[in-house]
C-alpha cells in the first residue's frame, strides 16, 4: 500500500547535500550527506560547481532508494534547497555552463547600487517584496549575462534556474520549472500575480524563455526513472520556507527562526500580502492549488557558517558541539563582543559592505570568551530582527527554532533569555527536510492538506526565559555600541 511506502526528500543546502527518507508519520528512516565544495574565486565571491550539486545528490538519492528497498517502495520525491542561488545551463546537453553563483555571493554591490541610485528600489520592493540587494538572483542573472561569454553567448540554449529547477531538469531529463516559494526570492516575480514580471525582466535584461514555468509547491510534477522504476515528484519548496512548514507555522503569526548557514525568521502573514516598512522581506510562503500564503522574513547572512570559520580557518574549534560546553565553561564572554558581518549585514540592516570585529579583548580573553560571544552574537541579531517584525505589526509571541545550531541547548535558552520570548525546539531539528516531505506526502495524496501534514511532526521542547531584565539591557547595549561601530 501507498501509506506504507517511504518519501525521499533531496535536501540540497549550501555547505552539503543530503537525501533522507521518511515515514507517513514524519519518522527519518535514514539519512546520506556529502559536503559540497565552497569555491572563493576573491573576496566576497561564492560558487558552486553545479555538476557537483547534481552528482553528489543523485548519488545521496540513489543510496536512500536502495535503503529503502528499491524504487517501488518510494512513494514520492520532496526536494528543498538553498535559495537565491542560481545556475546556468544548456537545453541541448543539460550540463551547467559555468559555475552557480551562491546566494552569499556579493559581486553585484556595485550594480544593485546604481539601480538603487536610480531609483529602481520602490518598483522592485513594491512588485517582489524584496530590497535591491546582491542577495537575491535576479542580478546574479544579470552580472553572469555580462560577464561570462558561456552564458551570454548561449542564445536560445540558456536555461536558467534556481537549484530545485537544476535538480527537476537532470531527475526529468528536460522539465523546466521551479516552485513559487524559489521563484519569489529571484526578484523577477511579481508576489501578487505569481508570475515572472516583463519590467523587472527588462530591468535585469533577463529573457523570459531562459526561465522555468511557476508551479505550486505540491502536486505531482513529473517522475523520474534514474532509480529502476519511476518515482513521481510531488514537492518543492525553498528551504526556509520548508522548515516553516516543518514547523507547523500554518497560521498568522506564527513564527520559526532556522539557524543554519545563515539564520533565517518567517513570520506566517496568511493570504495578506505585507509590504515591510522596516526592511524586513515580503515572500511566499507556499502555493497550494494556485493559491499563494505570504510571510515576512528577515534574513541574517552569518549564524552556523561564523561557527565552521572559527574551527576551520581559525582552528579556535575542534567542532561545532564544542561550543557549547565552553560557553558553559564561562560566566559570561568577559566584555568580548562579536559582529559576525563576515559577508556584510541583511536584514533589519542591509549592509553588504560591513566588515566582521571582534571587540573587548584583553590578556585575561580565552578562547571560551570568543566562542561565548560568537553564540550571543545568534541572539543579538535574532533580537534586532524581533524588533524590526513588532514595529511591522508582527510581534512574536513564540520562536519555533531548528537547524544545526539549534540542537544546542545553551544556544535556545539564550534566545529564550535575550528575546523573553517561550522558545520551542522539536525533537527532530531538521525541518526544511520533514517540510518538504509535508509537501511531496500532499502532492501524492498522502495528505489532504498541510493541516493534515503537520501531523509528522515531533515533539517540542520548550525553553522558558530566565534572564534579569538588567543583564538582558547591559547585553544589548554592547552589542549595539558593537554594531554601530560597523555600521559607520
Amino acid at each position: 500500500m501507498q501509506s506504507e511506502r517511504a518519501i525521499l526528500v533531496i535536501d540540497e543546502g549550501t555547505t552539503s547535500t543530503r537525501a533522507m527518507l521518511f515515514a507517513p508519520d514524519g519518522r527519518c528512516l535514514g539519512s546520506e550527506q556529502r559536503e559540497l565544495t565552497q569555491h572563493y574565486p576573491r573576496p566576497g565571491l561564492v560558487e558552486h560547481d553545479a555538476e557537483e550539486i547534481w552528482t553528489l545528490s543523485h548519488a545521496c538519492a540513489a543510496t536512500m532508494v536502495e535503503r529503502a528497498g528499491g524504487a517501488e517502495r518510494i512513494a514520492a520525491i520532496g526536494i528543498t534547497n538553498q535559495r537565491e542561488t542560481v545556475v546556468f545551463w544548456s537545453k541541448r546537453t543539460g550540463r551547467a555552463l559555468a559555475p552557480a553563483i551562491v546566494w552569499q555571493d556579493r559581486r553585484t554591490e556595485s550594480l544593485c547600487g546604481r539601480l538603487r541610485e536610480d531609483g529602481h528600489e520602490p518598483l522592485l520592493q513594491e512588485r517582489t517584496g524584496l530590497l535591491l540587494d546582491p542577495y537575491f538572483s535576479g542580478s546574479k542573472i544579470a552580472w553572469a549575462l555580462e560577464h561570462w561569454p558561456e552564458v551570454r553567448e548561449a542564445g536560445d540554449d540558456l536555461m536558467v534556474g534556481t537549484v530545485e529547477s537544476w535538480l527537476v531538469y537532470r531527475l526529468t531529463g528536460g522539465l523546466h520549472i521551479t516552485d513559487a516559494t524559489n521563484a519569489s526570492r529571484t526578484a523577477l516575480m511579481d508576489l501578487g500575480t505569481g508570475q515572472w514580471d516583463d519590467e523587472l525582466l527588462a530591468l535585469w535584461g533577463v529573457s523570459r524563455a531562459a526561465l522555468p514555468e511557476i508551479v505550486d509547491c505540491a502536486g505531482h510534477f513529473a517522475e523520474t526513472n534514474l532509480f529502476g522504476a519511476l518515482i513521481p515528484i510531488t514537492g518543492m519548496g525553498g528551504d526556509q520556507q520548508a522548515a516553516s512548514i516543518g514547523q507547523a507555522c500554518l497560521s498568522p503569526r506564527e513564527t520559526k527562526a532556522t539557524y543554519g548557514t545563515g539564520a533565517f525568521v518567517l513570520t506566517n502573514t496568511g493570504d495578506t500580502l505585507q509590504h515591510s516598512r522596516h526592511r524586513l522581506l515580503s515572500t511566499i510562503a507556499w502555493q497550494l492549488g494556485g493559491r499563494r500564503s505570504y510571510a515576512l522574513e528577515g534574513s541574517v547572512f552569518v549564524a552556523g557558517s561564523l561557527i565552521k570559520w572559527l574551527r576551520d580557518d581559525l582552528g579556535l574549534l575542534a567542532s561545532a558541539a564544542e561550543t557549547e560546553a565552553l560557553a558553559r565553561s564561562v560566566e559570561d564572554s568577559g566584555g568580548v563582543q562579536f559582529v559576525p558581518a563576515l559577508s556584510g549585514l541583511g536584514a533589519p540592516h542591509w549592509q553588504p559592505s560591513a566588515r566582521a570585529s571582534i571587540t573587548g579583548l584583553s590578556f585575561s580573553t580565552g578562547r571560551a570568551h570568543i566562542a561565548r560571544a560568537a553564540l550571543e552574537a545568534m541572539a543579538h541579531q535574532t533580537h534586532d530582527l524581533m524588533t524590526a517584525f513588532a514595529a511591522d505589526g508582527a510581534r512574536w509571541q513564540c520562536l519555533k527554532v531548528d537547524g544545526g545550531m539549534a540542537a544546542n541547548d545553551w544556544l535556545a535558552q539564550d534566545l529564550a533569555d535575550m528575546l523573553a520570548l517561550p522558545v520551542e525546539r522539536p525533537a527532530f531539528v531538521e525541518t526544511t527536510a520533514l517540510g518538504a516531505a509535508m509537501l511531496a506526502g500532499i502532492g501524492c495524496g498522502l495528505f489532504a492538506d498541510l493541516e493534515a501534514a503537520a501531523s509528522m511532526r515531533s515533539d517540542v521542547q520548550r525553553f522558558e526565559p530566565a534572564m534579569a531584565a538588567g543583564t538582558r539591557e547591559a547585553r544589548l547595549a554592547g552589542w549595539r555600541k558593537a554594531l554601530d561601530a560597523v555600521l559607520r
